[in-house]
Parts: structure tokens; sequence; C-alpha cells
């Protein structure tokens, strides 16, 4: 609750600005129509009265004050805008915390059936560990985000980015305003990044471009002083005609090439002015731990907000040339369009490659800002400890699901301690059985990208995940069930093999055959497993499946989840214990829906 009280004040102190700045936009909009009444007043007044010469000073006066009006208001509706996405992004945490909700992206595009666990245990979609944890805006960070947990990362990197949490975590405004700052990339329907590095790497081939150059730096001297020569010598008035005539002709000839930099440009102009203050954010922001400080120090050498501020400024030069009569003066003597466009072109065979590595910088503080949230919405969970040794290490306290609501949860202690182990645990029907698997597995990877865990304590060795949960026929790829089942086998048997750590987890082992050939064959698979010296657990109804632990009482453990049937009703307490399920509950199931088993 102190944290979404935090959110609401916030919340609050954000709506008291957007309140105060609409006032003042209001106000200068009224002061802009009472400066264009006064211009038409002193148009009138000195027509009728002193002349021509006091409507020129008026008039350059009050265009002056107009111009103020304009650049402030367009400041307030700019701090409008930032303190309605900083309220946003502050109502969309207490969203997050109460109801799951979430208005950054969910990942569904990242959703692979195929991939080792990410399917299994919910980690990209609706309702997923990714709609939970994601703050990203960019697709590049979004991307970053999903690798992150699609696969653990190395111990010292785990390391770095806990430091790197732990420090965000106590700069909750600075996130929540870099978040209001970016949320502009969020809202839109296209990749802006993947425009704007096109556009980056689009070259434009101009012919005389040497002479062009040349030419448009005498260009404004050449008109102004045949201008000035016309004037006491006539027959030179003409010189200068030519001359302009000439400037024309040039932006006609190049016309093409002018329109099509313009429109592309044009496109991206207000997009980097918005990043050149996020780029700004972290080179401003005083950072302590060595990875934040190495992520800003990039940008601070390559000056990537002052440069992204330069290509902004030439994009808005090159609007200029829009202005109708500002536009036709700026073209003639200056051939203004072509300039600028010369001018973005040399900026970006300077600076193109520094740019999209300054965009990864960015990428990289999103994915952590977004796993920072877990630590600063819930900050009972715990940073688990990351376990060395050629053993597997996977032992927790209160360990919870992540996605499951606090008041219903249940927690559970597991221990695997240094050592080799598959675990069976068998259960009754909704006793929890797969929940928990679950559990560990999604707890697994949040902790080895270096997210905080829902736990009391944890530590785990950087191991791979493995699941076989979820096991689906595919008519598109005519797969059967069982054909699915033993694809999935395949791949966990060769990466147990192959790979340094794997901790697999299944649930009901091939389900698709008939009951002899799976308990045969689910227990040729584990005896198999045993021999690979294999790790991790096996979730079963079939109780034959826990005679393994008499074979091989030095590798398997047995567990189950069980239910008390009190007067016909089941309870269940969803908790972990060693040894077999003697309970089990399919019956009454089936009665409940009107299937009498014993008659």
């Amino acid at each position: 609750m102190d944290i979404q009280n935090d959110y609401q004040q916030r919340i609050n102190a954000a709506r008291q600005e957007i309140s105060k700045y609409e006032k003042l936009i209001n106000t200068y909009s009224l002061l802009r129509l009472v400066i264009f009444a006064l211009i038409v007043v002193a148009i009138y007044l000195s027509v009728k009265t002193i002349g021509i010469g006091l409507l020129i000073v008026l008039f350059i006066i009050l265009m002056l004050c107009f111009i103020w009006l304009v650049s402030k208001q367009s400041l307030f509706l700019e701090r409008k805008s930032y303190f309605t996405a900083l309220k946003t992004v502050n109502e969309n945490e207490i969203g997050s915390i109460t109801n799951r909700s979430n208005l950054y992206d969910n990942g569904k595009s990242f959703a692979d059936e195929k991939h080792g666990y990410t399917s299994d245990l919910d980690i990209f979609g609706k309702a997923t560990l990714f709609q939970m944890v994601n703050r990203a805006a960019t697709a590049p960070g979004k991307r970053l985000l999903a690798s992150w947990l699609s696969a653990p990362a190395t111990k010292n990197v785990i390391l770095n980015r806990q430091e790197s949490l732990k420090e965000l975590s106590q700069k909750n405004t600075w996130k929540l305003d870099f978040q209001a700052r970016l949320l502009f990339a969020n809202d839109s329907k296209t990749d802006q990044l993947s425009s704007l590095f096109s556009y980056l790497k689009l070259s434009f081939e101009l012919s005389g471009e040497n002479f062009l150059r040349l030419y448009i730096k005498v260009a404004p001297y050449l008109l102004l002083g045949t201008i000035i020569a016309g004037y006491f010598y006539s027959l030179i008035s003409i010189l200068g005609i030519a001359v302009a005539i000439f400037n024309g002709a040039i932006l006609v000839l190049k016309g093409s090439y002018m329109i099509k930099s313009d429109f592309i440009a044009d496109k991206i102009g207000k997009t980097l002015s918005d990043y050149t203050l996020v780029f700004k954010t972290i080179e401003t922001e005083q950072w302590q731990g060595d990875c934040c400080t190495i992520l800003a120090n990039q940008l601070k050498v390559e000056r990537t907000s002052q440069k992204i501020k330069e290509l902004s400024i030439l994009i808005n030069k090159l609007g200029y040339s829009a202005i109708f009569f500002v536009g036709f003066v700026l073209n003639v003597f200056f051939l203004w369009s072509l300039k600028q466009v010369l001018a973005i072109e040399d900026w970006k065979r300077n600076n193109q490659q520094s740019l999209e590595t300054a965009f990864d910088v960015i990428a990289e503080f999103e994915a952590l800002i977004s796993i920072a949230s877990f630590h600063i919405n819930y900050p009972e969970w715990t940073f688990p400890q990351i376990a060395d040794g050629s053993n597997y290490t996977l032992t927790a306290k209160n360990l919870a699901h992540p996605l499951i609501n606090k008041d219903k949860r249940v927690a559970n202690d597991y221990e695997l301690n240094d050592t080799f182990k598959i675990d069976i645990i068998t259960g009754s029907n909704m006793a929890g059985k797969s929940t928990f698997l679950r559990t560990i597995g999604i707890n697994t990877v949040l902790a080895l990208c270096g997210a905080p865990v829902c736990a009391a304590e944890m530590q785990v060795s950087v191991i791979t995940i493995i699941t076989y949960m979820r096991i689906k026929d595919s008519l598109n790829e005519s797969t059967s069930t069982f054909k699915a089942e033993l694809d999935r086998l395949q791949m966990l048997l060769n990466a147990v093999e192959t790979e340094g750590k794997v901790f697999f987890l299944i649930d009901e082992m091939l389900r698709g055959t008939n009951s002899v050939d799976k308990y045969l064959g689910s227990k040729a698979v584990i005896e198999q497993l045993i021999k690979k010296k294999g790790v991790g657990m096996v979730a079963t109804h079939d109780l034959q499946i826990a005679e393994l632990e008499k074979s091989h009482p030095d590798y398997v453990r047995n567990f189950y989840f069980d239910i008390q049937v009190v007067n016909g009703e089941m309870l269940f307490d969803y908790k972990i214990k060693h040894g077999e399920c003697k309970t089990f509950n399919a019956s009454l199931l089936l009665k409940q829906i009107g299937i009498d088993v014993d008659a």
C-alpha cells in the first residue's frame, strides 16, 4: 500500500500541473487573439491617421509579441503533454499492482511454442510474465527484454543487473520520468526507430554535388551583389535576375531529390526532438553502479543528445522552406532546401553508426527499468543468490507464483542443494502439481535474468530450463499429440546430452498413448535421464512411477500434493510434502458432474 500511495500522490501532483498548464494555454490563446486584433486596429489607424511609417513599427512590435506568445504556448503544451504522460505511467503502475493490467506490449509477437520453456511457463502473450514486467516502449527495448526472459545470463551478467536494478529502485522518480519522456514511442503504431535507421542508411546520390556545395556558398553574395550593383547600374540588374532564375532552375532540377528527402525527414523530425530529451535524461543523471555508469558514459563520450539535437535542428530548418514567403526568399538567395538536404546528408555520413549504438543504450535501460519495477512494486520479493559448482542447486523458501494474486497464491519451500536428483511429484487433480512446476520454472527464469523472485529466499545455479507441459497437436504440420510429445522428448534428451546444465520440468508424460505404454514409456525415459545425469521434476498421476525411488534411492525423490475430503467436499492446501500421494479425487470430480464411477 505504501508504494501505491506514493504513485497516487504523484498522480495528484501531475494533475495539478496539467490543470496549471491548461489555464496558461487558454490565457495565451486569448492573448494571441488580442494581439491579432491590435494588429488589425494598428493597420486601420495607420491608414486613417498617421501613415505607413507607424504601421511598420507597430506591425513589427506586435508580430514579435505574437511570435513570443506562440513560443510560450508551445512550451506550455509540451509541459502539459509531459505531465499527462507522467500521470499515465503512474496510473499504469497502480493498475499493474492491483489487477495486472499494463499499457505496454504483452510480448505476443515473441511467443514460440517450440522454445524450451516460454510457452509452458507463460512468458509471452496475454496474462503472462512479459505483460506484467514490460515497461519498454521501443521495439529494440522489447526485443532485448524478451531475449533476457528467453535464456539464462551468465553469473557475472546476473550480478551486474542485480546491482543496476537495486540502484534504479532507489531512483523511482527518475525511472518514471524516463518512462514519461519515452511514452510517445509506445503510442506509435509503427516502429519509429526502424524508420529512423532506414533513413540514416538511405544515401541520396546527387550529380554535380561538389559544384553545388561550392555554388551554395557563393550564391547569396553573388545575388546580393548584383542587386546592390543594379541599383547604381541598371544593366547589372539583368544579371541579378539571371542569377535568381539560375538558382530557381537548380532547385527545380534537383526538386525530386529534395522532395523525397524532405518527405522522409519530416516524418522523423518530431521523433528526434523527443529522443533528444530521453538521451539527456540518461546523460545528466548521477550514476553510482558500474553498469549504469558505463551505459551513460557511452552517450556522453559520443555527445549523443547534442548530435541528435543537431540533426533535429537541420530537419527543422529544412521545414522553413514550406513557409510560403519565407521559403521563397530563402530558396532564391541561399538555395535553402538544397543546402539543408546536403547538411543532413553530411550529418548522416558522420554519425550513422554511433547513433544506432546509442539507441541500444536506451533499449538496455528500458529492459532494466522493466525488471526494476518488480523490486519497486514488490519490495518483499528477494534477489536470489547465484550458486557456483558443477552440481545443481535450486533452493527456495516461501516460493510462490508471481502471476497469481498475493491473496490467492500459496507459497512452498523446495530444496535441491548441490546435487543431482530427479523429483517425482504425484497428487490428485487440481491439487497443485502443475502450478508448482510452473512456480519453480518462472521464478528460475526471473532469477537468471537478474530479476527479484517471488520468494523469501532463493539460491539457484545457472541452468537451462526445458519444459514438457502443454503438448499440442498441429493440423498445419500434420503432427499428432503423441508425435508432438516424442519431438519434445527428443529435444529434452538432446539438451541433457549437449548443453551444460539442463533442469527439466515434465508434467504428465506421454498422455497421447494408452496407459500401459504411458507407464512403460515414462519409466524408460526417466531411467534414461538418470543415466544421462539429468536433473529436474516429473509430475504424474501414475503412482507406479513413484516406485522408481526404490530402485534409484540415491537419485529419485518422491513428493506429493494431496487433498482432504470432508463430508464429500474436497479441500486443497496446495502444499508440497515428501512421499507418495495416497488420496485421489477423480471419482469425486466425476460424481459432481453426474457420473457415478462405483455404479
